[in-house]
């Protein structure tokens, strides 16, 4: 039996994956509103209304296992008549979509990376062209994703994006600059940018590489006060940002670079255009540029061939460096990528074990690192209340994947969504406690 409380024609539009799909999903959601469409992000069981959007991941293994799962829970809610449509898009959606309509008959239509007009025909509105760059946040009021370019033009073995997302495609200036003026009347405070690959911004659009004029344009955007960089490659990467980053105050000392591994054999491997020796050099170069910036990475421990050798490389490696923040992940071996050619040859349990080891050794890294911020000064941006505390982040820390910082309630009042001076009084592993500076 339906319940009473499902709204007729209500579109609700679920999201897995990264943050490259939470902007694909305002953007329709943009749409649909512009429409006339009544549509929510991932609404309550109660309200969801009776027609489902599922935004599907399909980078590894995890994520879509997640993405298949959820599918499998809606089409089983429209037998069971609790829903009346299910309509699946995303990057899962664009890698196995022949497989998908066989395996899960029970969805209306699959629809790819690049169909939003189809989706939109489907869902019964029309794709307005004049609403470039306009969409419905789901983020916090005072932070918000800019995509800066679709796709990606590396060879990595291992990754299978180009295969979901294509080739590189870079925004123009013009039009982000116009869209971050839009967030800016909204409330948006801080922005940021993300793309399969900053580093390779502009190169298609103005043959050169062209993030650093992007960020001079961006700076000048009234009401923006952070701009922040997640997912640069480190080959290529344009020094000038660094100059850019010293002197604008709005650009947060932080970059977020996906730098895989580091031992020189599966660097090679992994057809990552880079050697230990360049990446140690270019991160030495950050640091000296942009004294104080906090360097966030990604590492992939277990890819085909990876011996314990090159792990102790790669632990040595990091012990050196000592990241401000860092993520780490067992190998998942994807079809139709150049390393599924290769033997996946390092156990689940190693891979599982050599990854616990390396967050680890991150963990005690970040514990210390943490320690010097006590008795310190930083000015925080306030996200949300949370329990009994206010909940904010340093210019050094993005929101979902950093630390956080956290102040009591019960002794300070602050408002969501304002900068806020912070005293960091005590610290764990991923957290700093404080208590706001008063005038």
């Amino acid at each position: 039996m339906r319940t009473k409380s499902l709204k007729k024609n209500k579109i609700n539009v679920i999201t897995l994956g990264c943050s490259k799909n939470v902007y694909d999903s305002e953007v329709l959601m943009g749409q649909l509103r512009a429409s006339g469409k009544d549509v929510e992000h991932e609404a309550p069981a109660e309200t969801e209304g009776n027609i489902i959007v599922i935004n599907t991941c399909g980078f590894i293994d995890n994520a879509k296992a997640e993405s298949v799962n959820m599918i499998l829970e809606y089409a089983d809610k429209k037998e069971r008549g609790l829903v009346d449509k299910v309509f699946v898009t995303g990057c899962l959606s664009e890698r196995y979509r022949p497989d998908l309509e066989k395996e899960i008959p029970n969805v209306d239509q699959y629809f790819g990376t690049t169909e939003l007009p189809g989706l939109l025909k489907a869902l019964g509105a029309d794709y307005k062209h004049e609403l470039l760059g306009e969409r419905l946040t789901t983020t916090p009021k005072n932070y918000a994703y800019l995509k800066i370019a679709e796709g990606c033009d590396r060879p990595c073995s291992f990754c299978a994006i180009p295969l979901m997302r294509g080739k590189h495609v870079s925004q123009s200036i013009e039009k982000l600059v116009k869209e971050a003026e839009g967030l800016a009347r909204d409330g948006v405070k801080e922005l940021i940018l993300i793309a399969q690959d900053l580093t390779y911004y502009g190169l298609d659009l103005y043959k050169k590489r062209n993030l650093g004029e992007l960020l001079e344009a961006l700076v000048k955007v009234e009401g923006i006060e952070w701009i922040r960089l997640h997912y640069a490659f480190p080959s290529g990467f344009p020094m000038d940002v660094l100059e850019i980053m010293k002197r604008e105050p709005k650009i947060c000392n932080y970059i977020d670079i996906p730098l895989q591994h580091i031992s020189d054999n599966i660097l090679k491997s992994m057809r990552r255009g880079t050697t230990q020796e360049k990446t140690t050099k270019l991160l030495r170069e950050f640091r000296e540029a942009v004294p104080g910036i906090a360097i966030r990475t990604t590492l992939i421990v277990g890819y085909p061939g990876e011996t314990q050798e090159d792990f102790n490389i790669l632990k040595d490696w990091v012990q050196e460096m000592k990241f401000d923040r860092m993520g780490c992940f067992a190998y998942s071996h994807e079809e139709n990528t150049h390393a599924y050619l290769l033997e996946d040859d390092v156990p689940a349990d190693v891979k599982q074990a050599r990854a616990n080891e390396i967050m680890e050794l991150q963990s005690q890294i970040s514990w210390d690192l943490n320690q010097e911020k006590v008795g310190k000064v930083f000015r925080c941006i306030i996200d949300r209340k949370e329990g009994g505390h206010f909940v904010g982040r340093t210019e050094f820390d993005s929101p979902d994947v950093d630390n956080e910082v956290l102040i009591d309630a019960s002794k300070q009042y602050l408002k969501t969504g304002e900068f806020v001076d912070i005293k960091i009084i005590e610290a764990t592993e991923f957290d700093l406690y404080g208590e706001a500076v008063v005038a």
